[in-house]
């Protein structure tokens, strides 16, 4: 009687050794994650494709908020097994726009428009100095890209900003941002 007695602890232990697996994964991973910081409070990370502003980080999982105040809870070892981007952790950000032109207008003077936008703007920073260059071909455009700095807290409602800012001064200065476009060749057979 006590054999069958001890097969059943043996399986009762067992089975809790299974449930609490996943458990002390969060665990191991919630204490690595404290450890080693890879996120604070407030930082804005992106957890394996799940984003949003990190509003509590325990031993078990961390709770994430998105820009639309939805809640996500991640269990840390989803977190701490994941490739996480952090894009609070430095004090200054890149900010890309690209801007597509039509191919009859100048692409010197589109490029003029916006460096005059980004050297009149006080949030966008002298250094790295901002550039624009032409960085594609497209199917209907000939696209241009800025490439400023500013400080991380700045970076969202500067990127709006310039797109109305920019969009803005072409509309002024008669430069076209095209609508995609196909032209079709009929053969004379």
């Amino acid at each position: 009687m006590s054999r069958g007695l001890g097969d059943v602890y043996k399986r009762q232990s067992l089975a809790i050794g299974l449930a609490l697996q996943g458990t002390l994964s969060d665990l191991a991973a919630g204490f690595m994650l404290i450890l080693f910081r890879p996120y604070k409070l407030g930082d804005y990370v992106d957890i394996n494709g799940t984003t949003g502003t990190v509003k509590d980080l325990n031993l078990f999982v961390t709770e994430l908020v998105t820009p639309d105040n939805v809640q996500i809870i991640v269990p840390n070892g989803q977190s701490w097994g994941s490739v996480i981007t952090n894009f609070s952790a430095h004090d200054t950000r890149r900010v890309d726009l690209v801007f597509g032109i039509d191919y009859e207008d100048s692409a010197d003077a589109a490029m003029n428009i916006i460096m005059d936008i980004a050297t009149a703007e006080p949030r966008i920073l002298k250094d790295p100095a901002p550039w624009v260059r032409v960085t594609n071909l497209g199917e209907s455009s000939v696209d241009l890209t800025a490439r400023l700095w500013c400080q991380a807290d700045d970076y969202w409602e500067l990127k709006f900003a310039l797109t109305k800012t920019v969009k803005e001064a072409f509309d002024d200065k008669g430069i076209t941002i095209p609508y995609p476009h196909s032209v079709e060749i009929q053969k004379q057979g």
